[in-house]
């Protein structure tokens, strides 16, 4: 069999959420956020960068409400498409998140509301695919590898995937790939 390329990989992964049904990722969403709400790290957390879910992928909005009502410090992913770089925006609620570059639902960068790399407890992570060695595949712009290299080693990294998104190896990952802490998949 013909080892996949990342971006052969890519689009196969592509294709599996395209054709999943809507009611199989509720659902698998649903287990997923139960495994990571039960998590320690996420219990002890303050400060938490998570994603906006977009279409096809494990849905974080959930998560995000769940952590708000928590009382804890949630953030998500401002783009900055001229440099590619991510900044953490705390937001109050998620009616603040308003389409942003790429589409994706971010928050207002108010100035008074960013969060430094440092300042994190835990990051949730988009990938398209995770291997069994936590490496990530993302949709190759690499604002995440950029964001990494800024974010202290032990801050751990969780990454939300389906069943379909876990393979046994990405292909060609290079030195600067920084795998993520654990990968939780339904």
């Amino acid at each position: 069999m013909q080892r996949l390329t990342k971006q052969g990989l890519r689009k196969k992964v592509l294709d599996l959420i395209k054709h999943q049904k809507e009611e199989d990722a509720l659902r698998k969403s649903r287990i997923i956020s139960d495994k990571f709400l039960a998590l320690p790290v996420f219990k002890k957390a303050k400060n938490v960068l998570f994603y906006a879910s977009c279409k096809g992928e494990v849905d974080t909005i959930f998560l995000i409400n769940r952590a708000l009502s928590l009382g804890k410090c949630v953030a998500l992913p401002k783009v900055l498409k001229d440099t590619k770089r991510i900044m953490a925006v705390s937001i109050r609620s998620t009616d603040e998140l308003k389409p942003g570059a790429y589409g994706i639902p971010e928050p207002e960068d108010r100035g008074s509301n960013l969060l430094g790399p440092e300042e994190l407890d835990l990051v949730v992570v988009p990938g398209l695919a995770f291997d069994l060695s936590c490496r990530r595949l993302g949709r190759g712009q690499g604002y995440y590898d950029r964001f990494f290299s800024e974010l202290p080693h032990a801050t751990p990294c969780v990454g939300l995937a389906y069943d379909f998104q876990m393979v046994k190896e990405i292909p060609d990952c290079e030195e600067h790939d920084r795998p993520v802490t654990q990968v939780l998949h339904n």
